[in-house]
């Protein structure tokens, strides 16, 4: 899974975005604004050895996403939830469950959710409470930093 960004030129900086978790900063080159857009969701993270890597895109857009599938999508939950000034209890009645554990386990990145329940998870946190799941559009060859990873499913908030 990843997550749509943005990246453009604001005077002499470049601004960078994840929109869908609410993730904005700069650096002083393209590279370096991508460089710390992944530092700045590591650091939101705050797990040891999570790493995000970010996919070079089409025109100013491109992808991030990591191999902890599980930490990243607590990541989306918990910014989600905070931004919409829900409780976990809340989001556990919205969801019609017995337990705030029930949902918790997600926002702790304990449990990875189907595409389905991730939807069922993202209304119940989200004020617009959709995304659009779309095939990655990023550089099938590789990444920002090089390599190289097989396309798949992105997400963009439904603003």
């Amino acid at each position: 899974m990843r997550f749509v960004g943005r990246v453009f030129k604001v005077g002499r900086y470049w601004a960078v975005e994840v929109p869908i978790l609410g993730v904005v900063t700069q650096g002083r080159s393209r590279r370096d604004a991508l460089e710390m857009i992944a530092d700045a969701i590591e650091s939101l993270v705050n797990k040891p050895g999570f790493k995000v890597r970010t996919y070079s895109g089409k025109g100013g857009y491109f992808e991030v996403g990591a191999e902890d599938q599980a930490a990243l999508t607590a990541l989306l939950l918990r910014r989600e939830r905070l931004k919409s000034g829900l409780s976990l209890s809340q989001v556990a009645a919205r969801l019609g469950a017995k337990s705030l554990n029930a949902y918790a386990r997600y926002e702790q990145g304990r449990a990875t959710p189907t595409i389905q329940k991730l939807s069922q998870l993202y209304s119940a946190v989200a004020s617009n409470g959709d995304f659009v799941v779309t095939e990655s559009a990023a550089n099938r060859g590789g990444d920002a930093a090089g390599g190289g990873q097989p396309s798949c499913t992105t997400f963009n908030p439904i603003r």
